[in-house]
């Protein structure tokens, strides 16, 4: 009967999810005095940490650089948010678990060499845990154990991120020490120490840059330690680990490959999601790239001038950059951004007998899926694959931690505390940038002309200053070019201290004011674009029929201009970020109500005073 009442009271102040009620033990059955006694009882045990904590969607926000069909409550901002009653990303059920396992494995296991690698595990997720908790939230309450129904824990107030962060670093180091190098079955479906190092890079990172960018200080360690602690775990991974970047020699094709192939090799991916057809585990990657009802995924042209050009230059630096066509615009550009989007004459990976290819297929830029011209290309299986592109049917594996990653994180880290020269350029970003055919960055040469594109109030990041401007605008370029579509973007704004880059200009492919136009160049007209007076063109004329005002929306409005998806919420006044209440989410109103001791989250009015 305890354990109920545990349960209950830990439900009641917001420390467990209400699923975690129907977890009873009858003593007939498994229970955790009896259980945990083996290796294969802590991995049955810990498997369901993979499922319920890791990413299940290869691309699931939206940003200055990526947006759906409808803004994100998130970049609405204003009146959209507002505090929830529950939920949120406040949520503990899978603490509780792995707290509870940690216990009884201690006492249950006499096998000392599982023990080690299996609280390794739960060590490393809770840290996982605790990371999404200080992002949303910043200060959180630290639970380290299965909490009894009169453990004062249950109305804990929330402990500073710093000794958040110090629990989080005792963890993560020993994940680090006693989690395996490798597996028998493969290195990147389950947690290595690599994968340790590789979260303890990407928290220290968030920190550092988080504290240094909002001028946080804290009694304990500095941003510039956190820093230094990210580096440090970036370059163990570099140096000691078997992985490697994924590379055949081909820059036109790798970078596709390794979003697409079925079965991602051991090579980059150091954790990943395995999906499997056969087992019925699939996401909605390839239905999001191919179908008009998937949210109509979209980058903006923010991003899509960030690529640079082939031979290294600036796109923004040519003369008409800013009134080129889509045709003209993305000639002789980065190869990554043809294997990201859909360029004219644009080819899909076909495999073969585990080989791959470009189809002979040519896959032109469809109007009626992306909202701004630029059609994304990112996670598409292979054309001809068993699902047939169908809805929620997609197995290529999803990365969680990948190499390119850590080497941008390594470069990122030295670059915002003044100590990268050109040897860890080189051993990192110009590793990528060698695999995408790109050459290599020069640090001199960046910090002495600063990419004026990239720190403009209108496209770029207005808070960078100092001796190292010019290189830590480069990596967070390479950053945003190599990481497009994988999740990071809201969280680096969040980090670097740029939620007003939400409010900047949401744009599209450029067109001079109505008329028909071959989009893709392929000597057919897509679109017709006519005013709101005009008579309408026969359906003849174009694949897509387009009136200004109701079906597409120009930044000149008659005269032309850039596509601009969301000007009837900007019209509006709804995409508003709020630099006082915005970089952190509400603490749910519920569990404010059952813990008086839980302060509410600045510019968050939840009618709540204690």
């Amino acid at each position: 009967m305890k354990k109920y009442i545990v349960l209950l009271a830990v439900a009641l102040v917001g420390l467990c999810s209400c699923d975690d009620l129907l977890e009873k033990y009858p003593k007939s059955k498994m229970t955790p005095e009896t259980y945990f006694k083996s290796a294969t009882e802590l991995q049955l045990f810990t498997n369901s940490l993979y499922n319920n904590l890791l990413p299940k969607e290869p691309f699931n926000e939206q940003s200055d650089h990526y947006i759906k069909t409808t803004p994100s409550d998130l970049i609405r901002g204003g009146s959209n948010r507002q505090v929830p009653r529950s939920g949120g990303g406040w949520s503990w059920g899978d603490l509780r678990k792995l707290n509870l396992a940690l216990a009884y494995m201690e006492t249950n296991c006499e096998d000392e060499a599982a023990k080690e690698q299996y609280a390794a595990v739960c060590r490393f997720f809770r840290a996982y845990i605790y990371f999404d908790k200080v992002v949303r939230f910043g200060d959180v309450p630290w639970i380290d154990h299965e909490l009894q129904s009169d453990d004062p824990l249950l109305y804990a107030p929330r402990d500073s991120r710093e000794v958040i962060l110090g629990h989080m670093l005792e963890d993560i180091d020993y994940a680090c020490e006693h989690l395996p190098e490798s597996y028998p079955s493969g290195l990147h479906f389950r947690a290595t120490k690599w994968a340790a190092y590789a979260l303890k890079s990407q928290f220290c990172l968030f920190e550092g840059t988080f504290r240094k960018y909002h001028g946080l200080q804290l009694e304990g360690r500095t941003w510039q330690d956190y820093l230094k602690l990210a580096y440090e775990a970036a370059d163990v991974v570099i140096t000691r680990s078997p992985h490697k970047l994924y590379s055949t020699g081909n820059p036109n094709l790798d970078y596709t490959v390794l979003f697409s192939e079925y079965e991602a090799s051991d090579d980059e991916f150091i954790l990943s999601i395995n999906f499997d057809n056969p087992l019925e585990q699939w996401h909605n990657g390839t239905a999001m790239a191919v179908m008009n009802s998937q949210g109509r995924i979209s980058m903006t042209r923010k991003l899509a001038c960030s690529y640079l050009m082939k031979d290294g230059t600036r796109f923004t630096d040519k003369p008409g950059w800013e009134t080129m066509s889509f045709v003209d615009e993305v000639k002789d550009r980065d190869p990554r951004l043809g294997q990201t989007i859909r360029l004219p004459g644009h080819h899909r990976v076909v495999e073969s007998a585990g080989k791959y290819s470009y189809s002979s297929n040519t896959l032109n830029v469809d109007p009626g899926i992306t909202l701004t011209g630029y059609h994304t290309a990112k996670w598409l299986m292979p054309e001809g694959n068993p699902s047939n592109d169908k809805f929620d049917r997609s197995f290529n594996d999803i990365p969680v931690f990948r190499l390119a990653e850590i080497y941008l994180e390594y470069a990122e880290a030295k670059a915002e505390l003044g100590v990268i020269d050109q040897n860890d350029l080189d051993k990192t970003v110009n590793k990528i940038r060698k695999r995408a055919g790109m050459p290599d960055l020069n640090l001199a040469a960046a910090n002495a002309n600063p990419d004026p594109f990239l720190s403009s109030a209108q496209w770029g990041y207005t808070n960078v200053s100092g001796t190292n401007k010019g290189i830590i605008l480069e990596i967070r370029r390479e950053r945003a070019v190599e990481l497009a579509q994988e999740s990071y973007r809201y969280h680096d704004l969040i980090r670097w201290k740029c939620g007003k880059c939400l409010e900047q200009p949401i744009y599209g492919i450029y067109f001079p004011g109505k008329g028909v136009y071959d989009i893709d160049g392929d000597g057919k007209a897509d679109v017709a674009i006519y005013g709101a007076s005009d008579v309408p063109p026969a359906k003849t004329v174009a694949t897509y029929l387009f009136k200004i005002g109701t079906d597409i929306y120009l930044s000149d409005g008659e005269n032309g201009g850039y596509i601009t998806p969301y000007k009837p919420y900007t019209d509006r006044g709804e995409i508003k970020f709020d630099e006082g209440r915005d970089y952190f989410y509400p603490i749910p109103l519920d569990d404010r109500s059952l813990n008086h001791n839980l302060t509410q989250n600045p510019g968050w009015d939840d009618g709540l005073n204690f």
